[in-house]
């Protein structure tokens, strides 16, 4: 019996080229397994081999989406493989974005079946589990000897045509599509089992998991804003001209605080935007529109407010994982309040 093809995709990082300074490299195809492919070719036990591996940056690919799909599509086509397999991205947003984003466009537009893998935080997840079927991971590369084999043995059977069975007995994230398979104990025993380990707090699996929410409950009002000291954050990427700290036009992986001190006005000589999810001329324009300094500034005049906070915070929000989210915001109200900031005007786009 002949073996199987795949091609693999990974970031520059899996592809030890380096870390976020060679975010920026272009698409490259190398023969044979790299990095994690060596592992998957060990799990695929002579019945699969990964014929390429494309190695891309991740920056690379979501700044130059229709060059990148172009590029890596060509790459699929040459190899002519069975399967195509991206990943697995863990919690690494626009690695997982960029996972996701190939797997639809092999499987959609070459015919070739696809598979990836990724933490279900993942923004790449959100966007194309119904897609692609996604197989579940942690949320870092500590996980990968369990991811490996889980996406091992979907890919498999993907390549033989076998029934791929429910979410929960495949272990990829849920896609959206219902299959039915026969459990060996009967509903209502499950949910007594359930309710017995709940009432005794020991850990159990529901079988319909609920949706978390974050409550946060609200801060008492301001006594007296003439008083206030007033910060800016946003997620709508205004940065200082040519964007000093890099800041990723989606999937963000870091935040930046900028001074103001003295700022009247953003104006277009001195600030831009980062942001990659909406059209940037209007905010080139007069980053003021994202970030209202210049109004906050003749409030400041008039005694409206009390003084505006002499930074501002800045990253952006499209396709940044939630983990990330939280850990900016964390960090975030730690300055804040160490700089007895009073109340933050959040903008958005």
């Amino acid at each position: 019996m002949s073996t199987y093809r795949i091609v693999h995709y990974i970031n520059q990082f899996f592809g030890q080229i380096g870390g976020e300074e060679q975010a920026h490299i272009p698409a490259e195809k190398r023969p044979g397994p790299v990095g994690p492919g060596l592992a998957f070719k060990q799990h695929f036990g002579g019945e699969a081999e990964i014929v390429a591996t494309i190695i891309c940056g991740d920056s690379w690919f979501n700044e130059n989406l229709d060059l990148a799909k172009k590029t890596v599509l060509e790459m699929v086509r040459e190899e002519a493989p069975d399967l195509f397999i991206a990943g697995p991205a863990f919690n690494a947003g626009r690695y997982g974005v960029a996972c996701g984003t190939i797997s639809d466009a092999v499987k959609t537009e070459l015919g070739i079946p696809s598979l990836t893998g990724m933490y279900e935080e993942n923004p790449g997840a959100d966007m194309f589990r119904t897609k692609v079927l996604t197989v579940a991971t942690s949320n870092s590369a500590a996980g990968m000897r369990k991811a490996v084999p889980a996406m091992a043995k979907l890919a498999l059977k993907l390549l033989k045509g076998e029934r791929v069975g429910a979410s929960a007995e495949d272990g990829y994230l849920p896609d959206g599509v219902r299959r039915n398979f026969f459990e060996k104990k009967r509903g209502s025993a499950r949910a007594i089992d359930m309710l017995l380990k709940k009432l005794s707090d020991k850990p159990f699996e529901t079988e319909y998991p609920m949706p978390s929410f974050d409550r946060v409950p609200p801060m008492p009002a301001i006594k007296d804003i003439t008083r206030a000291t007033i910060a800016i954050v946003t997620s709508g990427g205004i940065v200082p001209k040519g964007n000093p700290d890099h800041i990723e036009s989606s999937s963000a992986s870091k935040y930046g605080s900028y001074n103001i001190e003295g700022v009247n006005d953003l104006t277009s000589e001195s600030y831009e935007t980062a942001h990659g999810g909406y059209d940037p001329v209007y905010a080139n324009k007069d980053a003021d529109r994202v970030i209202p300094v210049d109004v906050l500034r003749q409030y400041e005049k008039e005694g409206k407010i009390g003084k505006l906070h002499n930074w501002f915070y800045t990253t952006v929000g499209n396709g940044t994982a939630v983990a990330s989210a939280k850990k900016y915001a964390d960090e975030i109200a730690e300055k804040l309040i160490s700089h007895e900031v009073d109340a933050v005007i959040l903008t958005s786009t």
